[in-house]
């Protein structure tokens, strides 16, 4: 039996799903591992980092606008 005709042409920025699940076996096997590390905690394991403190915000490099404006002071 004949494929079935697909008219979409192939777009060749699209994610590689080979990539694409290597990726996703990746990050589960380090949330995995976490896991495993922290067993037995009551917080669950988290993929993201989370957002800097009010310390850290205090200790980051002057930007670029704050570089400038000392220039002028």
């Amino acid at each position: 039996m004949a494929e079935k005709f697909d008219p979409a042409a192939h777009d060749k920025h699209a994610a590689n799903p080979r990539e694409a699940m290597l990726a996703d076996r990746e990050s589960q096997q380090k949330l995995d591992a976490g896991l495993v590390d922290s067993f037995p905690a009551s917080d669950p394991v988290s993929a993201t980092q989370p957002a800097p403190s009010k310390a850290d915000a205090d200790r980051r490099s002057p930007s670029l606008w704050d570089k400038v404006r000392a220039v002028f002071r």
